[in-house]
């Protein structure tokens, strides 16, 4: 029984943590897309989870992709005296469903890189941007998008 306590306020000590961080909810545009971004920040640091939800080609539905990307905070540049920036960059993961051009979507799974900087204004408003190159599998196919995937984000900060 003393076990089953433990466990169980270590659970709610770990949800606390997890709810105390600060997150942020918006948009983010780019050449490839328009996507709903959530980040998270990870423990006591600066470095964030990012996960977006987004359309491959804004006036197609049969594109669509979600990723997953665990961002490094490398600086924070000293160049404002209000509001604070930051450099990051990031492994993640992505899976997409795209037309196959054969009346049928298919599922491709890949890796994705994040290079980017942001700015948080003192007010709850964060812009970014940031390079996303993605590689994709499936279908027997590798599918990139380049390395110059440049996306702007907009972002409510909480």
């Amino acid at each position: 029984m003393k076990r089953f306590f433990v466990i169980i306020a270590a659970i709610l000590g770990m949800t606390a943590v997890a709810v105390a961080q600060p997150k942020a909810i918006g948009g983010r545009v780019g050449n490839y897309g328009l996507d709903v971004s959530y980040e998270n920040y990870v423990g006591s640091g600066s470095d964030f989870l990012e996960f977006e939800l987004g359309l491959d080609d804004a006036f197609s539905t049969s594109a669509f992709h979600f990723d997953g990307v665990y961002n490094i905070m490398i600086a924070h540049p000293d160049w404002a005296s209000t509001g604070q920036w930051g450099f990051y960059a990031g492994p993640g993961a992505s899976v997409a469903v795209w037309d196959s051009g054969r009346d049928e979507n298919v599922v491709y799974a890949g890796l994705v890189g994040n290079v980017g900087l942001e700015y948080i204004f003192d007010f709850p408003l964060q812009i970014s941007m940031s390079l996303r190159p993605r590689l994709m599998f499936g279908d027997g196919k590798v599918r990139d998008n380049g390395l110059l995937t440049l996306g702007i984000g907009v972002r409510y900060v909480f």
